[in-house]
């Protein structure tokens, strides 16, 4: 049977230079014996090597994972520059069913095309990953990150983006409210994986009601239950009704592209704060909620905790610094949102210039520099 990538590559409709052509380097990955089919893009690696997770998902084709693995890339860029580390952008995707494709063998053998790359590209969990898968990576190379602190890594990456998350919404509420206090407001959250069911917990416990969707029972109970015993109200929403939660905020994270021309006229939110990553399907849907008078928090600086704290474990770890990072995301969205409304131009607008002026002041500034390349902690086989 034809595979996934020479059906696309087929495809005489599809131009793979094309759709690359704002970035550097593609690399398809097929390992026939663990069963492993995936992509790596790098987009830009003017401020040092690419970093950026890597995600696994049962994608229809191989054209839809490619087009996400771009994408995703892209962002990434973005998101470093955003966070002032010292790395450029890239992204990796597995095709496959999460809950069922998994094993060690198919994350070594991830392991070593991650290997093949020479440093170019560092990596680590994104949806439908965790950490454990990493560590089966961590014996065929060194660039992987957001591992266990067992193995010498910082922990689990998702507690500093949920923290960014809420850093973000206190800034938000900043400028929408007059004061950055999380109590007293209503919120709408697409997702409850590994990060928006922390910023349920955290709204909850701050005495919040939500609404919330997600394709899973489990995590949709838990936060119910949890709600229950803090005395909040939790509505259950299914997937399209989300959308149109009568809500303060509008926070989603899960997949990406999911504020297009069909979703922005149901919002009837005041402003959009989530960790999903490419929550615009296309940049012209920044100024879309402009227009409707919606705060967009660019979600490249919204969700960059966990960024912070993985590229932090190259400089050998060390909370303290993490904390620091991720508490300055509460200043550069603030800082976002009042440019925006100085300037009356769309928030995606100025964060973009201002990623892009510190990325033009930083051409050949950075020679692939990091400090920990071969780290004692690492797994050896």
């Amino acid at each position: 049977m034809e595979s996934l990538l020479t059906e696309t590559m087929s495809r005489q409709s599809f131009d793979i230079f094309q759709e690359m052509k704002e970035h550097e380097q593609v690399l398809f990955c097929n390992d026939p014996s663990t069963g492993l089919q995936a992509i790596i893009a790098i987009h830009d690696t003017t401020l040092g090597p690419a970093l950026g997770g890597c995600r696994m998902y049962p994608y229809a084709s191989t054209e839809e994972a490619l087009k996400d693995a771009l994408r995703l890339a892209k962002g990434m860029t973005q998101k470093n520059a955003a966070a002032d580390l010292d790395f450029g952008g890239g992204k990796a995707v597995i095709i496959g069913d999460p809950r069922k494709d998994k094993t060690p063998e198919m994350f070594r053998a991830f392991g070593q095309y991650v290997a093949s790359l020479n440093g170019r590209f560092y990596t680590g969990t994104d949806m439908g990953t965790t950490m454990d898968d990493f560590v089966h990576a961590l014996k065929e190379t060194e660039c992987i990150v957001g591992v266990p602190e067992a193995y010498g890594g910082n922990g689990d990456s998702s507690i500093p983006t949920a923290q960014g998350v809420i850093n973000s919404i206190k800034a938000v509420t900043e400028v929408l409210f007059g004061d950055s206090e999380l109590t007293g407001r209503t919120y709408a959250i697409q997702g409850l994986g590994k990060v928006g069911f922390k910023v349920a917990k955290m709204l909850i416990e701050s005495g919040n009601d939500l609404y919330v969707s997600d394709i899973f029972e489990e995590p949709i109970q838990a936060i119910k239950d949890l709600a229950n015993k803090h005395n909040r109200r939790v509505e259950v929403l299914q997937a399209e009704e989300i959308y149109k939660a009568d809500a303060d905020i509008f926070v989603p994270c899960a997949t990406g592209g999911i504020l297009n021309d069909e979703t922005i006229p149901e919002l009837r939110v005041k402003a959009v704060v989530g960790s999903a990553n490419n929550q615009l399907a296309e940049d012209r849907h920044g100024e879309m909620l402009h227009e409707k008078g919606i705060l967009y928090a660019p979600d490249f600086i919204v969700n960059s905790g966990g960024l912070i704290q993985v590229a932090d474990e190259l400089y050998g770890g060390n909370k303290e610094r993490v904390l620091k990072k991720t508490k300055a995301i509460y200043d550069a969205i603030l800082t976002v949102l009042q440019q925006s409304k100085e300037q009356q131009i769309p928030t995606l607008v100025v964060a973009n210039e201002m990623c892009e002026e510190r990325i033009r002041k930083r051409t050949h500034r950075n020679n692939f520099f990091v400090p920990q390349l071969q780290p004692k902690w690492k797994v050896r086989k």
